[in-house]
């Protein structure tokens, strides 16, 4: 199942996606039926965000070969932030420079969206709180990172959380290819099964934390090969099984 949320002229929906169709639905977290009749072509709609989450909640350090390349141990448990609602944008939007920042850095991410209510979660039944998975970019002001000690403004700014294409269920999140392509050259590549932590323990352990709620994301963490954009850039995050979330960099105003 594909599912995306779309805008025709001043209405905004959420459909199912089959080939170059789109069959509009009520709400995927409740009802992910199609709404009968409710039929459009995909070239004429506008893809948004597939989901706007009250919520993303990040993992750093969560990849093997990441770990090598920082020359750090790797963690005994997952270490979790979070991301505003408001760093959400979708394919095709444009991921802003803060003025206040020099190094801006991409970081391709597979992310969970949570389809229901999910608190003190078992491992072994974590995936059925999974609606499917979509492409993330935590998008990072590195320089800021570093001056504050900790990661809330450096993650946070608007448009610093690119998402999409579309919410794609039925694929393992395990044995999934995670690759970031700047301006066509391709800067990570790795697979999922190189987590750390996998998606099941992500979710177990952050819902220990905190309630997670239908709609909420959780970013399983960037492989190697994370660096710097530029204004005028184009980054493409893409993963096997969900498809190819593209924007271009841009300064304020653009």
């Amino acid at each position: 199942m594909k599912i995306g949320c779309f805008r025709k002229q001043k209405e905004t929906f959420y459909g199912l996606v089959d080939g170059d169709r789109v069959y509009a639905i009520a709400d995927p977290f409740l009802f992910p039926e199609p709404v009968p009749g409710d039929c459009f072509p995909l070239a004429e709609l506008e893809l948004l965000a597939p989901c706007r989450p009250g919520k993303a909640v990040c993992v750093g350090l969560n990849y093997r070969d990441h770990a090598s390349e920082l020359g750090m141990p790797l963690p005994e448990e997952p270490v979790i932030f979070l991301k505003p609602s408001t760093a959400v944008i979708g394919p095709g939007e444009p991921i802003v420079c803060p003025p206040v920042s020099r190094q801006v850095d991409y970081e391709a991410e597979l992310a969970a969206v949570i389809k229901k209510k999910a608190r003190n979660v078992r491992e072994e039944e974590a995936l059925d709180y999974v609606l499917g998975y979509t492409c993330a970019n935590d998008v990072t002001a590195r320089d800021l990172q570093k001056k504050d000690g900790q990661w809330t403004r450096a993650k946070s700014f608007d448009t610093f959380l690119p998402l999409g294409p579309y919410i794609v269920s039925g694929i393992d999140p395990d044995s999934q290819e995670v690759s970031l392509y700047l301006n066509g050259v391709l800067r990570q590549h790795s697979s999922t099964s190189r987590l750390i932590f996998s998606v099941p323990r992500l979710i177990s352990f952050i819902s220990s934390v905190m309630t997670l709620l239908p709609g909420d994301v959780i970013l399983t963490g960037t492989p190697a090969g994370v660096g710097p954009v530029q204004p005028g850039d184009t980054v493409e995050v893409v993963i096997s099984g969900i498809g190819r979330l593209v924007n271009r960099v841009v300064l304020p105003g653009e």
